[in-house]
Protein backbone atom coordinates (compact mmCIF):
# COMPACT_ATOMS: atom_id res chain seq x y z
CA UNK A 1 0.00 0.00 0.00
CA UNK A 2 1.49 3.32 -1.18
CA UNK A 3 1.99 5.64 1.96
CA UNK A 4 -0.05 8.79 1.82
CA UNK A 5 1.09 11.67 3.07
CA UNK A 6 -1.63 13.67 5.41
CA UNK A 7 -0.93 17.08 5.14
CA UNK A 8 1.91 18.29 7.68
CA UNK A 9 2.49 21.75 7.13
CA UNK A 10 -0.62 23.71 8.83
CA UNK A 11 -2.50 20.29 10.18
CA UNK A 12 -4.11 20.97 13.01
CA UNK A 13 -4.12 25.03 12.23
CA UNK A 14 -7.25 25.99 10.83
CA UNK A 15 -7.47 29.50 12.28
CA UNK A 16 -11.02 30.32 14.30
CA UNK A 17 -10.39 33.60 15.26
CA UNK A 18 -9.25 32.55 19.37
CA UNK A 19 -5.09 32.06 18.30
CA UNK A 20 -3.19 32.94 15.38
CA UNK A 21 -0.75 30.39 13.56
CA UNK A 22 2.52 31.09 15.18
CA UNK A 23 0.65 31.08 18.70
CA UNK A 24 -0.35 27.35 17.96
CA UNK A 25 2.67 26.25 16.37
CA UNK A 26 4.94 27.09 19.22
CA UNK A 27 3.37 24.15 20.81
CA UNK A 28 4.06 21.57 18.13
CA UNK A 29 7.06 18.78 17.95
CA UNK A 30 8.04 20.69 14.37
CA UNK A 31 9.24 23.93 15.47
CA UNK A 32 11.44 21.75 18.67
CA UNK A 33 12.66 20.15 15.85
CA UNK A 34 13.47 23.42 13.55
CA UNK A 35 14.98 24.64 16.63
CA UNK A 36 16.78 22.33 17.76
CA UNK A 37 18.27 21.90 13.97
CA UNK A 38 18.88 25.38 13.75
CA UNK A 39 20.38 25.77 17.19
CA UNK A 40 22.73 22.70 16.56
CA UNK A 41 24.10 23.61 13.63
CA UNK A 42 25.05 27.14 15.35
CA UNK A 43 27.03 25.00 18.00
CA UNK A 44 28.63 22.87 15.83
CA UNK A 45 29.74 26.42 13.92
CA UNK A 46 28.02 25.54 10.49
CA UNK A 47 26.58 29.23 10.82
CA UNK A 48 29.11 31.37 12.42
CA UNK A 49 28.35 34.96 14.30
CA UNK A 50 26.50 37.63 12.17
CA UNK A 51 26.76 35.00 9.35
CA UNK A 52 23.40 35.24 7.81
CA UNK A 53 21.12 31.88 8.04
CA UNK A 54 19.45 30.08 5.27
CA UNK A 55 16.16 31.69 4.40
CA UNK A 56 12.86 30.28 5.25
CA UNK A 57 12.10 28.50 2.19
CA UNK A 58 15.04 26.79 2.57
CA UNK A 59 15.10 25.69 6.17
CA UNK A 60 11.56 24.85 5.25
CA UNK A 61 12.30 22.48 2.50
CA UNK A 62 15.19 21.26 4.09
CA UNK A 63 13.14 19.91 7.41
CA UNK A 64 9.87 18.98 5.52
CA UNK A 65 8.13 21.65 7.63
CA UNK A 66 5.75 24.75 6.64
CA UNK A 67 7.06 28.12 6.85
CA UNK A 68 5.64 29.24 9.68
CA UNK A 69 6.88 26.26 11.77
CA UNK A 70 10.59 27.66 10.63
CA UNK A 71 8.91 31.22 11.78
CA UNK A 72 8.34 29.89 14.82
CA UNK A 73 11.57 28.28 15.82
CA UNK A 74 13.53 31.34 14.39
CA UNK A 75 11.21 33.48 16.86
CA UNK A 76 12.53 31.80 19.69
CA UNK A 77 15.72 31.52 18.63
CA UNK A 78 15.12 35.80 18.91
CA UNK A 79 13.87 35.65 22.23
CA UNK A 80 16.39 33.49 23.70
CA UNK A 81 19.20 35.73 21.46
CA UNK A 82 20.76 33.08 19.40
CA UNK A 83 20.03 34.80 16.53
CA UNK A 84 18.52 38.26 15.85
CA UNK A 85 16.77 40.15 12.31
CA UNK A 86 17.56 42.78 9.87
CA UNK A 87 14.49 43.99 8.32
CA UNK A 88 14.31 43.02 4.40
CA UNK A 89 18.15 41.04 5.22
CA UNK A 90 16.71 37.77 7.18
CA UNK A 91 18.30 36.31 10.18
CA UNK A 92 22.09 36.60 11.26
CA UNK A 93 24.08 34.84 14.39
CA UNK A 94 24.33 36.61 17.24
CA UNK A 95 26.08 34.50 19.75
CA UNK A 96 29.42 33.16 20.08
CA UNK A 97 29.73 28.87 18.83
CA UNK A 98 30.62 27.94 22.42
CA UNK A 99 27.69 29.92 24.04
CA UNK A 100 25.38 27.77 21.92
CA UNK A 101 23.63 24.44 23.71
CA UNK A 102 23.72 21.83 21.04
CA UNK A 103 24.56 17.67 22.90
CA UNK A 104 27.39 16.56 21.10
CA UNK A 105 28.95 13.67 20.52
CA UNK A 106 32.32 12.08 19.43
CA UNK A 107 32.58 11.96 15.23
CA UNK A 108 32.70 8.42 13.47
CA UNK A 109 36.05 7.34 13.36
CA UNK A 110 36.37 3.89 12.54
CA UNK A 111 34.00 0.58 11.76
CA UNK A 112 33.34 0.09 15.12
CA UNK A 113 31.97 3.42 15.84
CA UNK A 114 29.35 2.45 13.41
CA UNK A 115 28.54 -0.43 15.19
CA UNK A 116 28.32 1.25 18.65
CA UNK A 117 25.87 4.20 16.81
CA UNK A 118 23.72 1.49 15.92
CA UNK A 119 23.59 -0.17 19.85
CA UNK A 120 22.93 3.47 21.18
CA UNK A 121 20.20 3.98 18.22
CA UNK A 122 18.45 0.16 19.51
CA UNK A 123 18.16 1.69 23.15
CA UNK A 124 16.33 4.76 21.72
CA UNK A 125 14.17 4.42 18.59
CA UNK A 126 12.45 1.58 19.36
CA UNK A 127 10.78 3.95 21.89
CA UNK A 128 10.65 6.87 19.59
CA UNK A 129 7.86 4.43 17.85
CA UNK A 130 6.44 3.33 20.65
CA UNK A 131 5.68 7.22 22.33
CA UNK A 132 5.27 8.26 18.89
CA UNK A 133 2.49 5.75 17.97
CA UNK A 134 0.69 7.05 21.39
CA UNK A 135 1.12 10.91 21.14
CA UNK A 136 1.27 11.37 17.71
CA UNK A 137 -1.04 13.78 16.39
CA UNK A 138 -2.01 14.18 12.30
CA UNK A 139 0.41 17.43 11.82
CA UNK A 140 3.43 14.72 13.39
CA UNK A 141 1.92 11.74 11.40
CA UNK A 142 2.26 13.84 8.30
CA UNK A 143 5.81 14.99 8.51
CA UNK A 144 6.48 10.56 8.97
CA UNK A 145 4.06 10.07 5.76
CA UNK A 146 6.19 13.23 3.96
CA UNK A 147 9.71 11.56 4.98
CA UNK A 148 8.04 8.07 3.68
CA UNK A 149 6.54 9.57 0.47
CA UNK A 150 9.83 10.79 -0.70
CA UNK A 151 11.75 6.89 0.23
CA UNK A 152 8.60 5.68 -1.91
CA UNK A 153 9.70 7.69 -4.95
CA UNK A 154 13.45 6.77 -4.62
CA UNK A 155 12.86 2.98 -4.06
CA UNK A 156 10.79 3.29 -7.46
CA UNK A 157 13.76 5.38 -9.45
CA UNK A 158 16.26 2.66 -7.20
CA UNK A 159 17.72 4.83 -5.29
CA UNK A 160 18.53 5.10 -1.59
CA UNK A 161 18.26 8.86 -0.10
CA UNK A 162 19.94 9.26 3.07
CA UNK A 163 17.87 12.54 3.48
CA UNK A 164 14.68 11.17 3.29
CA UNK A 165 15.60 8.13 5.72
CA UNK A 166 16.57 10.35 8.35
CA UNK A 167 14.09 12.77 7.99
CA UNK A 168 11.63 9.68 8.48
CA UNK A 169 13.42 8.65 11.88
CA UNK A 170 13.68 12.02 12.99
CA UNK A 171 10.15 12.97 12.09
CA UNK A 172 9.27 9.88 14.74
CA UNK A 173 11.21 11.51 17.12
CA UNK A 174 9.45 14.65 16.84
CA UNK A 175 5.93 12.95 17.02
CA UNK A 176 7.04 11.94 20.87
CA UNK A 177 6.78 15.42 21.98
CA UNK A 178 9.59 15.06 24.02
CA UNK A 179 12.87 16.97 23.27
CA UNK A 180 15.51 15.02 25.16
CA UNK A 181 14.61 12.46 22.09
CA UNK A 182 14.50 15.35 19.67
CA UNK A 183 18.13 16.61 20.36
CA UNK A 184 19.82 13.24 20.70
CA UNK A 185 18.72 12.65 16.78
CA UNK A 186 19.89 16.14 15.84
CA UNK A 187 22.88 15.84 17.70
CA UNK A 188 23.53 12.19 15.79
CA UNK A 189 22.54 13.53 12.49
CA UNK A 190 26.18 13.25 11.16
CA UNK A 191 26.56 10.03 12.58
CA UNK A 192 23.58 8.37 11.49
CA UNK A 193 24.32 9.60 7.98
CA UNK A 194 27.44 7.66 7.93
CA UNK A 195 25.77 4.37 8.87
CA UNK A 196 22.95 5.17 6.44
CA UNK A 197 25.54 5.89 3.80
CA UNK A 198 26.79 2.49 3.81
CA UNK A 199 23.09 0.70 4.12
CA UNK A 200 22.66 2.33 0.80
CA UNK A 201 25.07 0.48 -0.68
CA UNK A 202 24.95 -2.75 1.21
CA UNK A 203 20.76 -2.47 -0.75
CA UNK A 204 22.27 -2.12 -4.32
CA UNK A 205 23.43 -4.85 -6.81
CA UNK A 206 21.37 -7.69 -9.48
CA UNK A 207 19.03 -8.46 -5.89
CA UNK A 208 18.22 -4.50 -4.71
CA UNK A 209 17.12 -4.58 -1.09
CA UNK A 210 15.90 -1.23 -1.47
CA UNK A 211 11.84 -2.53 -1.72
CA UNK A 212 12.19 -4.43 1.61
CA UNK A 213 14.05 -2.14 3.64
CA UNK A 214 10.73 0.84 1.95
CA UNK A 215 8.36 -2.15 3.65
CA UNK A 216 10.37 -1.65 6.75
CA UNK A 217 9.42 1.84 6.84
CA UNK A 218 6.17 1.36 5.98
CA UNK A 219 5.50 -1.03 8.59
CA UNK A 220 6.63 0.99 11.58
CA UNK A 221 4.60 4.31 9.70
CA UNK A 222 1.91 1.97 10.02
CA UNK A 223 2.06 0.72 13.78
CA UNK A 224 2.16 4.39 14.82
CA UNK A 225 -0.64 5.47 12.52
CA UNK A 226 -2.70 2.80 14.15
CA UNK A 227 -1.53 3.70 17.12
CA UNK A 228 -0.41 0.59 18.13
CA UNK A 229 2.83 0.98 20.02
CA UNK A 230 4.37 -2.28 20.80
CA UNK A 231 3.93 -3.16 17.52
CA UNK A 232 5.87 0.39 16.27
CA UNK A 233 8.54 -0.62 19.04
CA UNK A 234 9.43 -4.01 17.58
CA UNK A 235 8.85 -2.74 13.87
CA UNK A 236 11.60 -0.35 14.66
CA UNK A 237 13.86 -2.69 16.85
CA UNK A 238 13.81 -5.39 13.69
CA UNK A 239 14.35 -2.84 11.43
CA UNK A 240 17.60 -1.23 13.06
CA UNK A 241 18.60 -4.45 13.65
CA UNK A 242 18.45 -5.58 9.93
CA UNK A 243 20.13 -2.46 8.71
CA UNK A 244 23.30 -3.40 10.99
CA UNK A 245 23.66 -6.77 10.33
CA UNK A 246 23.16 -5.54 6.35
CA UNK A 247 26.32 -3.67 6.87
CA UNK A 248 28.22 -6.07 8.54
CA UNK A 249 26.68 -8.92 7.34
CA UNK A 250 25.59 -10.85 10.43
CA UNK A 251 29.25 -10.75 11.86
CA UNK A 252 28.97 -7.63 15.12
CA UNK A 253 32.35 -6.70 15.72
CA UNK A 254 34.05 -7.80 19.53
CA UNK A 255 33.79 -4.70 21.57
CA UNK A 256 35.24 -5.99 24.62
CA UNK A 257 37.78 -4.73 26.81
Amino acid sequence: MPARAIPEANAGYQPDGSEDLAERAHRTPLVERAYQFILSRIGQGEYKPDEKLPGEHELAATLLVSRPVIREALRRLRTEGVIYSRQGAGSFVRVRVEEARPIGFSPVETIADIQRCYEFRLTIEPDHAYYAALRRNDAALGAIAAALDLMQDATRAHLHREDADFAFHCAIAQATNNHYYISSMVALKDHIAVGMKLHGVSLMGPKSGLDGVFGEHQAIFEAIRQRDAERARETMRSHLEGSRDRIFEGRALDLSL
